[in-house]
């Protein structure tokens, strides 16, 4: 597959670093040389020093044989316009990041269509939308919901009280149970379970159950004293705290920090009435107490620099507030924010990567999401007619390592599956992976 990367910004430079490794044909294109260097001699890539909007550049990058064009620089008129000429030259598909939510409307959707812009992505929205997630579940680190919550993936971090801890799951998990335990993630590994593994205190768990069963779970991993969000504290006051105060739920009241005092003005011209900004440094901890810390049950950190979320975190967990969100775009900090015991961890760039990496798959896929914290995949597939996974009952299909199916979808039911289950063509299978070959997932379901 032949990929087009459009600017070697934060998002660009890590889908590069990223698909590089599934052994695309990949070129990164920046009209600033220093941008490119920073892609290093161990990423498997072309780079070309151009304009992202030059047509030579396009025509020279290969756009008319290319299968995917990614235009991800910071200005979105670029982007908008690179993935117009690259469609006009012959790209099958284009991607353009946008900073605009009006043109997330679905009837703008297809006016860019027109235009030759397949996909329009918004990471803040993308993100805003995770972070909701989050507080609507405050015992949860991260959920997934699978055909508008037929099936649901929590992860959730195991503590005392857990009333499943040190037994083997083929006692715990059965083919009768009403869960699936998919990946544990245990200090700096990675396990897909088998039923002789066992979960252990301090596990990051990710579970696959159906909606009615959420009860259920939370009660035997011991987290039924979590009370629910109602009160939130934001620190920061940029887009993506923006888009998450547009869609939290009327029943949440939420404060937003900011220091600047011109954005102060902004966000209280974007905001409800009864949705607070205050002129402030989220740091300070005499303010977060005078506006009432102690009575917020969520607290998020949105700032641009990792290691004052990170902090500002740590501060509010010590402030008694038990659920804490962190922004933290830098990499190097994602490992250490989870052995700190941030909470959920939202990163843009990995957001937009599950976005653009489902475009990337040739088996019919219809949603992505890349789990930072354990280094996996979890996709809907959808297979084929005749395909190999269609074939047999799962115990007889000999799975890659590092892949378990968590369920799967029949009409507008959400089942969980045992050795037994036949998976039938047209069915959205739960798949995850870890570190598995993607032509391998490919193999099963076409």
């Amino acid at each position: 597959m032949k990929i087009i990367i459009a600017g070697a910004y934060a998002i660009g430079t890590y889908l590069a670093q990223m698909l590089s490794r599934n052994k695309y044909d990949i070129i990164l294109i920046d009209e600033i040389p220093e941008n490119l260097e920073k892609i290093g001699t161990d990423c498997d890539i072309l780079t070309m020093e151009a304009k992202v909007t030059s047509i030579k550049a396009l025509k020279d990058a290969g756009a008319k044989t290319a299968d995917l064009f990614i235009a991800v620089t910071p200005k979105e008129t670029d982007n908008i316009t690179a993935c117009t000429m690259a469609h006009h030259l012959g790209t099958k598909k284009t991607v353009a990041k946008i900073d605009n939510p009006e043109y997330m409307e679905p009837e703008n959707q297809e006016f860019f269509k027109r235009l030759g812009v397949n996909s329009l992505i918004y990471p803040e929205v993308l993100a805003a939308k995770d972070i909701i997630s989050g507080l609507k579940m405050s015992w949860v680190r991260q959920r997934w919901d699978v055909h508008g919550g037929a099936l649901v993936m929590l992860g959730i971090k195991l503590r005392e009280g857990c009333e499943i801890l040190n037994k083997p799951l083929r006692e715990i998990s059965g083919p009768d149970d009403p869960y699936h335990v998919l990946g544990i993630k245990r200090h700096h590994e990675t396990i897909i379970p088998g039923g002789n593994d066992t979960l252990k205190l301090d596990d990051l768990a990710y579970f696959m159950t159906t909606k009615n069963y959420i009860p259920y779970i939370r009660k035997i991993v011991g987290k039924e004293q979590y009370v629910d969000v109602k009160n939130v504290m934001i620190m920061g006051g940029g887009r993506t705290a923006v888009r998450s105060v547009k869609v939290m739920p009327e029943y949440m009241n939420v404060k937003v920090i900011e220091r600047d005092a011109d954005r102060c003005e902004y966000l209280n011209s974007m905001f409800k009435e009864d949705q607070l900004v205050i002129n402030g440094d989220g740091r300070d901890s005499s303010l977060l107490i005078e506006e009432g810390i102690r009575n917020t049950q969520a607290f998020v950190a949105l700032t641009p620099n990792a290691e004052t979320n990170i902090l500002a975190c740590l501060a509010a967990k010590r402030m008694g507030v038990r659920k804490t969100i962190a922004s933290v775009e830098n990499f190097d900090y994602v490992g250490m924010a989870a052995s700190l015991d941030i909470g959920t961890i939202i990163n843009k760039k990995a957001i937009a990567a599950s976005y653009i990496y489902q475009m990337l798959l040739d088996a019919n896929v219809d949603n992505v999401k890349f789990l930072m914290s354990v280094n996996a995949d979890v996709a809907e597939f959808i297979p084929v007619q005749g395909s190999k996974i269609t074939r047999k009952p799962i115990k007889d299909i000999k799975l890659p390592s590092g892949m378990t199916i968590g369920g799967l979808v029949r009409g507008e039911e959400g089942m969980l599956v045992s050795g037994n289950t036949q998976i039938e063509a047209g069915d959205i299978v739960v798949v995850f992976s870890h570190n598995v070959p993607k032509h391998k997932l490919e193999q099963l379901f076409n």
